[in-house]
């Protein structure tokens, strides 16, 4: 029996999945918990060490047996982070993450460099957001000159896992795209973007590779750490969406993937570049050679785990409740902003409660009002695939909050669209799994193509569809939601 291996290095924690492709079934997986280091400035933070670390739990939760089977790996990591590290491959600083909002300064910096925002957009293809990489580079530089000077590799997550498994140091256009140092035109480091923030910093970015192709080998280190076959192949790997992109289907133009984590994204693929001028979709490639328009929430399933925090309740008293609530949540709107947020561009933003009174200040309308502005947040999103000319037959969801019925209705309504439910829980694992077998089949001379894998290897459940009378109250409420948007936005720029 020969397997591939899948890791999804997300914010929360670190995953693993074996997978059977053979007989098509998951055989063995694990899990990890991840920290977070939070600030009042925005600061959102991990260590290099605590990947380590919750790689190599991954990996002890395995039988040897069932490691020993392993052929392929794929890497997938949460998006934007900035791994920074020395000559010798350790860090010389924490990870700024994609949720990191203390570095406006340094986007206003940027951008002011540029000559502004659309003529940024018009060179690299992206505007400067506080998620993006570019702008950690420049804070560390700014605010920890010491350690920028010891600078000699920047990563992100998932090229720091493939570092760990390999030795070697290598990135792709799909997750490179996300850094604002890249061209997305091109397919290339931007120079110029890179000289905003310093002379040479661009022989500290890793050289790219295509998506279907290696970034080394599993190394006799990483090997004995793991309990892995020495020479196992490792593929390039990509972000989060971008696995998760291939682990739901999402590889042919005009298909649509929604994911609920802590963070809301909606997603496409392309077979051409799709350039947003306001800068809400996100300009990516995608980790299957084409390009992968995107748009990002910083808070969307936030504001009901906090809320489920304060109350006190479990995931499934807390979906109960809501559920008692009408839509439109008796018009208790929530802007859910814990984080700041990317979409809208309101990295100082706070969440707020608004439209209570004394006749509908209960539990359950303000649990569903924070449900549905996960949703809401998303159909902003939707507005501008619609507008750039993408015509969505489907949504495919996943993410921890596609587990819940009320939370996969709620999508279908706002959205207006029918909801493909994934049977399996991992998209972005199951992603870097598949795309692992893409490379394995390619580095062994076989014919093989990343859509009839996904095709072959994705697993699709129930359709929820929208109904009619739903949409239309829906409809209602979210134009409620815009007018508190619009009318509390300007607090927070």
């Amino acid at each position: 029996m020969r397997t591939i291996c899948g890791i999804d290095l997300g914010t929360q924690s670190c995953k693993l999945v074996v997978y059977d492709y053979e007989k098509k079934n998951i055989i063995a997986q694990s899990q990890a918990a991840l920290d977070l280091i939070a600030g009042n400035d925005g600061t959102r933070e991990q260590k290099a060490q605590w990947y380590d670390e919750a790689l190599k739990i991954c990996f002890d939760k395995i039988d040897t047996k069932t490691k020993k089977t392993i052929a392929a790996i794929g890497v997938s990591g949460q998006q934007h982070g900035f791994v920074p590290l020395d000559n010798k491959g350790k860090p010389v600083y924490n990870v700024k993450l994609w949720c990191d909002t203390s570095t406006v300064a340094e986007c206003d910096e940027l951008t002011k460099a540029a000559g502004g925002e659309k003529k940024l957009i018009a060179k690299a293809g992206l505007p400067m957001r506080t998620g993006y990489t570019a702008p950690k580079v420049l804070w560390l530089k700014n605010h920890k000159p010491k350690a920028f000077e010891k600078l000699r590799h920047i990563l992100l997550p998932h090229n720091y896992v493939n570092f760990l498994l390999t030795g070697e140091y290598w990135a792709e256009y799909g997750d490179a795209s996300g850094t604002a140092l890249f061209d997305v035109r091109q397919r290339k480091w931007s120079s110029e973007v890179c000289k905003y923030i310093s002379p040479g910093i661009e022989k500290y970015l890793p050289p790219l590779t295509t998506s279907e192709k290696t970034a080394g080998k599993v190394n006799k280190a990483a090997a004995q750490l793991y309990g892995l076959n020495e020479g196992v192949i490792v593929s390039s790997g990509g972000g989060d969406n971008m696995m998760a992109a291939i682990g739901t289907g999402a590889v042919r133009d005009g298909s649509l993937t929604m994911s609920l984590g802590t963070s809301g994204t909606l997603f496409g693929f392309s077979k051409t570049s799709v350039i947003d001028p306001t800068g809400n979709l996100a300009a990516f490639c995608s980790s299957t050679g084409g390009w992968m328009p995107l748009m990002c929430t910083m808070n969307c399933t936030v504001a009901s785990e906090e809320l489920r925090g304060l109350f006190g309740m479990d995931l499934k008293a807390f979906n109960t409740a809501a559920a008692k609530a009408p839509i439109g949540a008796n018009e208790i709107v929530v802007l859910p902003y814990f984080n700041g947020e990317r979409t809208p561009n309101l990295p100082n933003g706070r969440a707020s409660i608004n439209g209570i009174t004394t006749a509908n200040f209960k539990q359950e309308n303000i649990m569903r009002a924070a449900m549905e502005s996960a949703i809401f947040g998303m159909r902003i999103g939707l507005n501008e695939f619609v507008s750039l000319g993408f015509k969505p037959k489907e949504i495919r969801l996943t993410g921890g909050g596609s587990k819940s019925p009320l939370w996969q209705t709620i999508a279908a309504n706002v959205m207006n669209l029918p909801i493909r439910i994934l049977t399996g829980s991992e998209a972005a694992a199951m992603g870097g799994a598949i795309q692992a077998l893409w490379c394995l089949q390619i580095h062994e001379g076989k014919k093989s193509s990343i859509e009839a894998l996904a095709d072959e290897h994705v697993t699709l459940g129930e359709t929820i569809k929208p109904d009619k009378k739903s949409t239309t109250l829906y409809d209602n409420a979210c134009a409620v939601y815009l007018r508190y948007l619009e009318a509390l936005s300007p607090l927070y720029r």
